[in-house]
């Protein structure tokens, strides 16, 4: 039976923060808080859909001056951010110098039992954008489309190697169940990101990949990966690669990313990013990042983003559940 998977991609732009006095200035000049470097962490890799976020705000809120202390990016890979999670709650309890990014991720850890600790556990900030998965290949690869790679999945489960962090597994495995195959037999060969899956497609470590399509596109548009389909409802602008809807395979399915804090993060230091990040997803800069890396901007604050995030880990249990 067709599988489909689809993860609201409702857009608020937190009006009265702004009103409240978001303004560049503002924030850049408030007081007392922060007075010094706050530190960003990605929970993954280099060239990881969590590293392409967090270096994306953080260009953006220096690019359009937006917060002026030292914002210090580093990386803790590990159980695609659950690691790191861990960290956060064990080691930084209360701190309101330590930003992190999550993502779906974050709730198919803890269903799936790879994390005790989810969104509940920690100082959800804000989501800040919304994108596609997107299976690639090789261009000189065997598969030309998704059809191709999930009969091959399906005929020789071992003999297709498919990257992907652990959190990628869900989305391909609904592809596998689409097509009448068993998602438990698929050969995963594990990955932090898109960085490390596209090295490993040019060491003929793995077959096809599966991520986020920031993490692939610009290898897309060169020409070094060739995406076999997206799992979108529509064809993404500036993106010519058919859904996998279009190839017969009814799955959709969105990755929302956002930004999070200790737990008990203090309340000034939570409405103050709030403030500071609700200016940066109207600049020019982060507008510019969000067209370039084909994601949408979903960003969303407050009781609205606290229901989004129950509704979205009730969809996920659902999702691992069907599988």
């Amino acid at each position: 039976m067709p599988v489909s998977i689809r993860t609201s991609l409702a857009i608020l732009l937190a009006a009265a923060l702004v009103a409240a006095g978001a303004g560049t200035i503002g924030v850049a000049a408030a007081a007392p808080y922060p007075t010094g470097p706050v530190t960003m962490t990605a929970g993954a890799n280099p060239g990881s859909g969590f590293d392409l976020t967090i270096r994306s705000v953080v260009d953006a809120l220096r690019e359009d001056r937006i917060v002026d202390v030292p914002l210090p990016i580093q990386n803790r890979p590990g159980g695609s951010g659950a690691d790191f999670l861990a960290t956060m709650v064990r080691d930084h309890d209360g701190a309101d110098d330590q930003i992190s990014v999550t993502s779906l991720a974050m709730m198919i850890n803890q269903v799936s039992g790879t994390s005790p600790y989810g969104y509940a556990d920690v100082t959800m900030i804000a989501r800040l954008l919304t994108e596609y998965f997107v299976v690639v290949t090789r261009p000189d690869s065997r598969y030309q489309n998704l059809g191709d790679v999930l009969a091959a999945v399906a005929a020789d489960p071992a003999g297709v190697r498919v990257g992907a962090a652990h959190d990628d597994e869900a989305p391909f495995d609904l592809l596998v169940a689409a097509a009448g195959g068993d998602p438990a037999s698929t050969r995963y060969v594990t990955h932090e990101g898109g960085g490390d899956q596209s090295d490993a497609l040019a060491a003929d470590a793995v077959d096809v990949a599966i991520g986020g399509v920031s993490e692939f596109v610009d290898r897309i548009t060169s020409g070094d990966l060739r995406a076999l389909g997206v799992l979108a409802e529509n064809r993404l602008p500036g993106l010519d690669v058919p859904t996998a809807r279009e190839q017969g395979f009814d799955v959709t399915l969105s990755n929302w990313r956002g930004l999070y804090g200790p737990p008990h993060m203090p309340r000034y230091a939570v409405e103050y990013w709030q403030r500071a990040l609700a200016t940066m997803v109207d600049s020019p800069a982060w507008q510019r990042i969000a067209e370039r890396r084909r994601v949408t901007t979903t960003f969303m604050v407050g009781d609205d983003l606290q229901a989004f995030l129950a509704r979205t880990q009730t969809d996920v249990q659902a999702a691992l559940q069907s599988t």
